[in-house]
């Protein structure tokens, strides 16, 4: 299958799985966003401490989401109940390596029952099977084995570890690189559980 140069993200899919279903987000998604982006696990794990967001900014930003074509955003939403929880993003195109960076957060009421796990299949299967990304990274810190548990169920595996890269809360921490290859998702599907059951949660 021949692909583009560039990644077609023109195009905003709804991705539904057993648990979630990722679409695109709204002007209205923005109230809920900034409580998710204020709870202390999110703050503490995704943003630099000197970040500043406001509301009237959040909903700017997420008000024209769709209308980007080089990154991908879509609202992670519980699929049973409709209620958004999360997001999860594909950005930072790099055609040298036809690859993306990932990256989630997932709200307090979006974690622990497999959400997150799903989510990040879903849009990385996305990238690999739909936009033709021959390489999806990410980057994590090294206190947050959660979502680093996350990330090798779905198969992305550890390429480096740049030794106390972040100075969080006083402390420095290591900042660990991931990646998974079209390849190797070809192989497992997003399913590199070793044993574990498709999206189960420890």
């Amino acid at each position: 299958m021949n692909f583009p140069d560039f990644p077609d993200f023109s195009v905003k899919p709804v991705l539904t799985g057993e648990k979630t279903v990722l679409r695109p987000f709204t002007v209205e998604d923005a109230d809920v966003m900034w409580e998710i982006i204020n709870d202390p696990e999110v703050v503490r794990f995704t943003f630099e401490p000197t970040t500043e967001l406001t509301l009237e900014g959040l909903r700017s930003w997420y008000g024209v989401r769709t209308a980007d074509p080089d990154r991908l955003d879509l609202a992670v939403t519980d699929r049973a109940t409709g209620e958004l929880v999360g997001e999860v993003v594909l950005y930072d195109w790099d055609p040298s390596a036809r690859g993306c960076t990932f990256r989630t957060l997932m709200g307090p009421r979006g974690r622990g029952r497999g959400l997150g796990s799903e989510a990040t299949r879903l849009v990385v299967g996305h990238a690999f099977e739909q936009v033709g990304l021959h390489r999806v990274q990410l980057e994590v810190y090294a206190d947050n084995p959660r979502a680093r548990r996350v990330y090798e169920k779905a198969g992305f595996v550890v390429e480096g570890v740049r030794r106390e890269a972040a100075l969080r809360s006083g402390v420095w921490v290591d900042d660990v690189l991931m990646a998974v290859l079209d390849h190797e998702w070809g192989s497992h599907g997003g399913d590199a559980s070793d044993g574990w059951g498709p999206l189960n949660t420890p």
